[in-house]
């Protein structure tokens, strides 16, 4: 493989005058390298876009829009925001599905200053009423779908202005407190002149930790650009590399003007950050899906002639194996790429093999590092289907063991990460933020080593916590929920391998004395206190205590590998 070529198309490129030029500045108190022609805002960053007027820029069902719309929309509703007192500071909740709607929010909060909130809408009506209440908007925008969710939950929106999208008529008038958004729209207006600060809060993400409770995530302004900067670098370099060593230079990637399909949920960093980002700045067109499905995503790329599309590593896998893929033209596609969780090496050779135009890629990330600070694609990720790729030149890394000390070369260790795009910290939960980064280093919680060409590989993971189909689901706030079943008198949560999603939820669960309780019924008990995906589908009734260490800790490593180890015929 080409590895010195990419090692010294990475130095060009960063080099003095190089298209991604580096720099050191202040970023929030610490002195860290950025990339010197980064804007300085999101704000800067979207109105930069109104250069592409008459590109189409997003796609749903059977709508379509310009940038130049994008934008008037935009500007309406960022100076309806600024009309009602939202300021720099403020922040405004998203509640809907992947509708135009969202990006159209998102702009305009951000281009004044105003941090929007991503509600992740498979929430139940308690979660929703927590992160509302945790990060106190002025302004709810959400969908009929969304606002059902919080009609019993009256007072927890009573003192926030509320935007309706996509309503039906007898919902608006059976809620006159909600404005619709075709008239915030239609009042036009222009935007706010307004002064955004890099290290502003630009998004508050919600992801699930190992507490109880999903924490607020404060992203920055700087930290969304360095992670499309960054992203850019990688793709550049990768291009730089292959085509030195080739001497061929791909003319898709060349001359196609970007169009991506989005497939995951918008209030998450993979769509939002690593998708939208990337594809917005080069004026490409996004793809929305209503929800998602691998029909339709084969229709939607024959239709719309997409080049990339970007999931958790489950929806590659089903396109590749849909009945109609053989049968659908998918030459258009210049990279099928997976993220939110391991792409399986399998998985990478079939992209390779069963798509002739598409190349697979992948990348690493948190929530808390504002999208991906690693990425691998190409000929290089055929080469080393296991790993995440090299880490943007931005960041710092650092392996180390369980008593803090740095490992040497070779060692397998925790992943510290330090960058430009690492979060301020957790909305309204200080020791948590201080528990997760610790001098300025974030601990991933993830366990890696890195190579001898400096790729990272991604060998296991710290944290308790389930991942399925690119969610984070917390052990902790899944046993929180169990432990509400007043049958319940010990429970253990883990995850249980899962060839569709990854991981599933699994629950080793001991009864109090006496007790008989079907596991449907636990399972009914979850789905009225959290989102469906988080609910156990694999269920053990334990006949004795669960095994603990001399502190009363629950052994959850022991259990899962004694219960998954036996057949799941056993669990229920």
């Amino acid at each position: 493989m080409h590895y010195p070529e990419l090692l010294r198309a990475r130095q060009e490129l960063t080099g003095a005058g190089g298209a991604f030029e580096m720099t050191d500045t202040d970023v929030l108190g610490r002195r860290m390298r950025v990339f010197r022609h980064a804007p300085a805002s999101v704000r800067e960053f979207w109105l930069a876009t109104a250069q592409f007027a008459d590109r189409p820029y997003l796609v749903y069902q059977d709508e379509r829009m310009t940038y130049g719309e994008a934008h008037a929309r935009v500007n309406a509703l960022a100076a309806w925001l600024w009309a009602r007192g939202a300021r720099p500071g403020d922040r405004v909740a998203i509640a809907m599905r992947n509708y135009p709607e969202w990006l159209m929010s998102y702009w305009a909060c951000l281009s004044i200053g105003v941090a929007a909130v991503g509600m992740n809408t498979w929430w139940v009506g308690t979660e929703m009423v927590h992160a509302l209440a945790d990060s106190a908007p002025k302004v709810l925008i959400a969908d009929g779908e969304s606002l059902a969710r919080l009609r019993d939950q009256k007072e927890a929106v009573e003192k926030i202005e509320i935007i309706g999208v996509r309503l039906s008529e007898q919902e608006y008038l059976a809620s006159p407190e909600v404005t619709r958004w075709a008239e915030v729209v239609a009042s036009g207006g222009k935007m706010p002149e307004v002064t955004v600060d890099a290290d502003d809060d630009a998004c508050i993400f919600y992801t699930s930790g190992t507490t109880s409770f999903p924490k607020g995530a404060r992203q920055t302004h700087r930290g969304c650009v360095t992670n499309v900067f960054g992203m850019k670098f990688a793709r550049a370099s990768t291009d730089l590399a292959t085509a030195r060593a080739t001497e061929a230079v791909s003319a898709a990637k060349i001359s196609t003007t970007p169009v991506m399909l989005l497939t995951t949920p918008l209030f998450h960093v993979t769509a939002n950050n690593c998708c939208t980002y990337p594809t917005t700045a080069d004026g490409g067109t996004l793809v929305l899906m209503h929800r998602w499905d691998a029909g339709e995503a084969l229709r939607l790329i024959a239709s719309e002639k997409v080049t990339s599309m970007s999931g958790v590593p489950t929806m590659a896998r089903e396109v590749l194996s849909h009945p109609d893929f053989t049968a659908t033209d998918t030459s258009s596609l210049v990279s099928l790429a997976g993220g939110g969780a391991q792409l399986p090496p399998d998985l990478v050779v079939k992209i390779d093999t069963q798509v002739a135009t598409a190349r697979p890629s992948t990348g690493y990330g948190l929530t808390e590092l504002s999208g991906i600070i690693a990425w691998i694609g190409d000929d290089f990720f055929v080469d080393k289907p296991e790993s995440v790729g090299p880490a943007f030149p931005t960041h710092d890394l650092k392996l180390v063991d369980d008593d803090g000390q740095v490992l040497p070369p070779g060692g397998v260790g925790e992943l510290w990460v330090r960058g430009p795009s690492m979060i301020k910290g957790y909305l309204n939960q200080s020791p948590e933020s201080e528990t997760a980064i610790v001098d300025g280093w974030l601990h991933t919680g993830d366990i890696a080593r890195i190579d001898e060409d400096g790729f990272i590989f991604i060998v296991g993971r710290k944290k308790d916590m389930v991942i399925r189909g690119g969610e984070n689901i917390s052990c902790a706030e899944v046993e929180a929920c169990l432990y509400r079943h007043a049958a319940v008198a010990e429970c253990c949560v883990f995850s249980v391998p899962d060839e569709r999603l990854g991981e599933e939820v699994g629950a080793a669960i001991l009864l109090q004395s006496g007790e008989r309780v079907e596991t449907e019924t636990l399972r009914e008990h979850c789905r009225k206190l959290m989102a469906k995906y988080k609910v156990p589908r694999y269920i053990w009734l334990m006949e004795d205590a669960l095994p603990k260490n001399a502190s009363g800790k629950i052994l959850r490593r022991e259990i899962r590998n004694r219960l998954v180890r036996s057949p799941l015929a056993q669990a229920s």
